[in-house]
């Protein structure tokens, strides 16, 4: 198999905090987080042409194509490295939208890491975070490809280990606006900053968490859920929410007494990106 017809993992990721310390003139959020990516995701594939477009067979309903962050990152890389190549992009879609595990912004990152390497474009990894920031906040961390401790705006990495774990998380059926959930009066903006070096697992929470709820009451009832069996967590800006396991056996059963009525799954936590390992920014 070559590359041109492998399948390109575009992993979720968690928030094991999120704490929001700040605000910048600009209006953009200081935030501090630790990303954790997890087994499970979309997958991405590409296909070439020769006339030199850049077309998703795969849109996402109520999404128009060329506003789908898997474009908007094939153009930004032909558009930094002066590319005339032109792909096709086949998604694969298994993240909810709207649900606080990165779904867009990891397909955005894994379009940019596969096509670096398909078209021998030959940017490195801050090369394309760089690139990956101006389309969004959180795809710098999955260009990155470790478990961090984030700040910024959450493009800054102290690189963190973990213990191996495994999660719950439940997809209530809400999509949230990540854009209402900043915007909103509620929102604490002045959570104390901590040294990355301080930060140890259980630490935090997630500031967001308390705006999403009393916009959504449904993620109520999904974290109190949660909350029977550990620390029950929304991720990102919501609506998923996720509780951790020392092992798959306690998740799986936890998942098996599910309320008919939720849905979620079970993914082991991962310290590397799928792609991290091939090195594949540095390759061309």
């Amino acid at each position: 198999m070559n590359d041109w017809q492998r399948d390109w993992p575009a992993p979720a990721k968690i928030n094991l905090f999120l704490h929001v310390v700040g605000r910048r003139a600009d209006g953009y959020h200081l935030l501090q987080t630790v990303f954790r990516f997890l087994d499970f995701g979309d997958s991405l594939r590409c296909e070439p042409r020769s006339d030199g477009r850049i077309l998703l067979a795969t849109p996402l309903p109520g999404v128009p194509p060329e506003t789908d962050l898997t474009v908007r990152a094939a153009a930004a890389l032909r558009a930094a490295t002066g590319t005339t190549a032109g792909v096709t992009l086949h998604l694969d879609k298994r993240l909810p939208m709207g649900g606080g595990l990165g779904g867009g912004s990891s397909d955005a990152a894994t379009t940019l890491l596969a096509l670096n390497r398909l078209w021998r474009t030959g940017l490195d990894s801050p090369q394309l975070q760089r690139l990956g920031l101006a389309l969004g906040a959180d795809v710098p961390i999955f260009v990155h490809g470790r478990t961090s401790f984030a700040e910024g705006v959450g493009e800054r990495f102290a690189d963190v280990d973990l213990p191996a774990a495994w999660y719950l998380v439940l997809v209530p059926d809400v999509a949230v606006p990540t854009a209402a959930i900043f915007r909103s009066a509620q929102l604490r903006r002045d959570t104390p900053a901590i040294v990355a070096a301080d930060w140890r697992p259980g630490f935090g929470h997630n500031d967001l968490e308390a705006v999403a709820c009393a916009l959504y009451p449904e993620l109520i009832r999904h974290l109190d859920w949660l909350r029977r069996h550990g620390d029950a967590r929304m991720s990102g800006s919501g609506a998923c929410c996720f509780v951790e396991f020392v092992d798959e056996s306690g998740a799986r059963d936890a998942l098996a007494a599910l309320p008919a009525d939720m849905r979620g799954f079970v993914a082991a936590g991962v310290d590397r990106h799928p792609l991290a390992t091939h090195s594949l920014a540095m390759m061309i």
